[in-house]
């Protein structure tokens, strides 16, 4: 199991995006940025869908994806790899709607996009630039 350190978190909370990329079956890329996401427990990244529309059918059809995150200041950065489930209710929607309210009161998210995070690579500049985090 993935652990997401506390200097992972803090990257990911001073993030001004995510890049999420997904695959259809076939396995045509799409990315797509995200601009609400935080890190859940240990182990999980949680994306508001308010706009996504092909990264829906593609996660429909192939559950992995990988996010890309990073700090513009420090250059520190991560991908995160694993596999997604959608909530359209309960206390993780419940969240992060409260999460998306609090920044944009005018956007109405759809879903919780939630990432059970299976590996993470270092995406810094330098030479662990590539490496899994293990």
């Amino acid at each position: 199991m993935v652990h997401i350190t506390d200097e992972m978190k803090e990257i990911v909370g001073r993030s001004k995006g995510f890049a999420v990329a997904t695959a259809t079956k076939e396995g045509e890329p799409n990315v797509v940025p995200v601009a609400f996401g935080k890190v859940l427990p240990e182990d999980e990244i949680l994306l508001m869908d308010i706009f996504m529309k092909k990264t829906e059918e593609n996660i429909k059809a192939n559950p992995r994806v990988a996010i890309s995150v990073w700090d513009l200041d420090t250059l520190r950065g991560y991908q995160f790899k694993g596999i997604v489930r959608i909530e359209t209710s309960g206390a993780i929607f419940d969240e992060g709607v409260k999460m998306v309210k609090a920044m944009m009161p005018e956007l109405n998210p759809k879903a919780a996009v939630i990432v059970k995070v299976d590996s993470i690579y270092v995406t810094s500049p330098g030479p662990d630039a590539g490496k899994i985090v293990e």
